[in-house]
């Protein structure tokens, strides 16, 4: 049953990437978003049941690679780095898959290690995809947000760039455990956020999804400027690097 879960997030992948090429690039957008319900779902499921394994974890990268790599990447070409040219244009919009892969190769040899955590090294790949699609689906149609003109494709570019870097930064970006009565109370404002930033995408959508996009990359940059701020402030070095909850050495 995970596994069904996680080919349908595939599917939804792959389904994107036909719709982009079409130009509808609001459904290739919402299709994404798709693929992340699927893949919420097919972690909920392995934990109910108790399944988990090597095939898993390989099938589960093979399909995030697609859906919240090479889709979005592409997405992001025909939203606006197209008008760079298919060399320049191509090489930014691939960064989100490239780095994508670095990211998921890198969780792969964590989980193999047995190392578990209730954070993140580096953004996770869904929630790079996530942010890409709640910013189009936000600003596309939009008459006062011309993608063409320079001011709106510099943001853009540095999107791109900024989510790529952070996949593979070490920097830590919590994670939403298990939801069990345990980690219910010792991580309960993290399910509280949860539930708002679901609440803010029922009430407002897209927007209501980029705030909360923003909110937990901010989250992760907030701690980690924190981080080094203490380290470049204190006179006495730190005992040991990883109590450090916002830069993962």
């Amino acid at each position: 049953m995970p596994n069904f879960f996680t080919l349908m997030n595939l599917l939804a992948g792959f389904f994107s990437l036909i719709q982009t090429a079409a130009g509808n690039l609001e459904a290739a957008a919402w299709l994404v978003v798709l693929a992340a319900f699927f893949d919420l779902l097919d972690g909920l499921m392995a934990r109910l049941v108790g399944v988990s394994g090597e095939f898993g974890v390989e099938l589960d990268s093979l399909s995030d690679i697609v859906s919240f790599g090479v889709a979005p990447s592409f997405l992001l070409y025909m939203f606006g780095l197209n008008q760079l040219g298919p060399m320049w244009g191509g090489l930014l919009a691939s960064l989100p898959a490239l780095f994508g892969a670095v990211r998921l190769a890198k969780f792969n040899s964590m989980a193999e290690a047995g190392a578990k955590s209730t954070e993140f090294t580096g953004l996770p790949i869904p929630a790079q995809a996530g942010t890409v699609v709640v910013f189009i689906l936000t600003f596309i149609g939009r008459p006062w947000f011309d993608v063409l003109a320079r001011p709106q494709l510099s943001v853009l570019i540095t999107l791109v760039v900024g989510l790529s870097a952070l996949m593979v930064a070490p920097i830590s970006f919590p994670a939403l455990p298990q939801p069990n009565r345990a980690n219910l109370r010792t991580y309960r404002y993290r399910f509280l956020l949860f539930l708002l930033a679901m609440l803010l995408g029922v009430i407002f959508q897209e927007i209501g999804l980029l705030v909360a996009a923003v909110i937990y990359l901010l989250w992760g940059l907030g701690r980690a400027l924190l981080w080094a701020v203490r380290v470049a402030t204190d006179t006495e070095p730190l005992a040991d690097a990883d109590a450090d909850p916002g830069v993962t050495p």
